[in-house]
């Protein structure tokens, strides 16, 4: 099911990148919201996020004002002048927010990993012209994010764009949610009209690392950025270590590379064409290897040997890794691409014993 697409076209925002979001993790009191909605405006900011709903992981914590942090925003917008968004996740959620006169609404995580609740939300939004941003599932799937955008999508609503919040882990890393580009990449690839936004605030989990993040959601060409942003970071009720101030905002932002996304490409045909020539090259060198293989297989099979040698597979990998590694590339991306290769290569050994 392919999607149909129509631009944002949200009004009084120019089209150029980066498209920024901010506000606060939570809508806490009314001066706190009016306060970091006025300082981000007069920034330049002007699209304001808040959470009114609060989905948390554990019951206690401070799950959102609610329907009365809604005039909170309405009066944002009054005020200054900005569009507002906020999280959705139930039919009452999108039903108090457009009465609200809610701009822009966004689906979260923990959502988007439930098709049936996401449903629901397609269904109360049958009939609506709202731009819907769709943040990626907690875990590493990309169709069933994909999957969300399309039954939004099948409801009727056109003007949509994905969140890439980073994907959650079990072991504890740098980041606190996984960034894993790659999905967001492919996500680009296979849907390219779709605007991507990066949500720094979610994967970094630490002030310090929303500007690093900020510059490589940039350079991999995302069309947006939804920053997490308070008057007051370290007093905030939810999500304090990842919130920055509207003053560090603005100060990230404006040393933002920007890259051009269209260019000649006329300078770099001669460097893809040696690109494609390094790639049949490796296609010929991986074809010589799974011939070897085969060979090893028929004789694995001669002499009823198992076709797992545990031993030598951890040998090639350690090894792979450590030649990457002193050729300028990440042990762990060779000893990756080496696993695809050791599966093929049982595969084809499968296949000859198996003859």
């Amino acid at each position: 099911m392919e999607l149909e697409l129509q631009p944002l076209a949200l009004p009084g925002i120019p089209q150029e990148r980066p498209i920024v979001i901010a506000g606060p993790c939570s809508a806490e009191t009314e001066e706190q919201v009016m306060n970091t909605a006025t300082s981000l405006a007069n920034r330049g900011i002007k699209i304001f996020r808040a959470g009114i709903w609060k989905p948390r992981t554990k019951p206690g914590g401070f799950e959102g004002i609610g329907v009365e942090g809604l005039a909170w925003m309405q009066r944002v917008k009054a005020e200054t002048g900005m569009l507002i968004a906020t999280e959705v996740a139930t039919p009452k959620h999108v039903e108090e927010s457009l009465k609200a006169g809610i701009d822009i609404l966004w689906v979260g995580a923990r959502t988007t990993a439930n098709p049936f609740a996401v449903q629901e939300l397609a269904d109360s939004l049958k009939g609506v012209d709202v731009p819907v941003l769709v943040k990626n599932p907690v875990n590493p799937d990309l169709e069933l994010w994909i999957g969300a955008l399309q039954r939004i999508n099948g409801a009727g609503l056109k003007r949509l764009g994905a969140i890439h919040r980073g994907f959650s882990s079990y072991d504890k890393k740098i980041y606190r949610n996984l960034p894993q580009w790659h999905i967001p990449i492919e996500l680009r690839r296979r849907i390219p009209e779709l605007p991507i936004f990066c949500d720094p605030s979610h994967i970094g989990g630490k002030r310090e690392l929303v500007a690093p993040l900020c510059q490589q959601a940039m350079d991999l060409g995302f069309d947006g950025i939804i920053a997490e942003s308070h008057c007051n970071p370290d007093a905030a009720w939810s999500d304090a270590s990842q919130q920055v101030t509207p003053d560090i905002l603005s100060y990230i932002l404006n040393l933002l590379v920007i890259r051009k996304e269209k260019h000649t490409t006329e300078s770099l045909s001669e460097l893809r064409s040696q690109i494609d020539e390094c790639d049949n090259g490796i296609i010929e060198v991986l074809a010589k290897r799974m011939r070897v293989c085969r060979e090893i297989g028929t004789f694995k099979k001669e002499h009823n040997m198992t076709i797992l040698q545990t031993g030598r597979y951890n040998e090639i990998l350690d090894k792979r890794g450590a030649q990457g590694a002193l050729c300028g590339m990440g042990a762990e991306f060779v000893k990756k691409v080496f696993e695809a290769i050791h599966e093929e290569s049982v595969r084809q050994q499968m296949e000859i014993i198996n003859k």
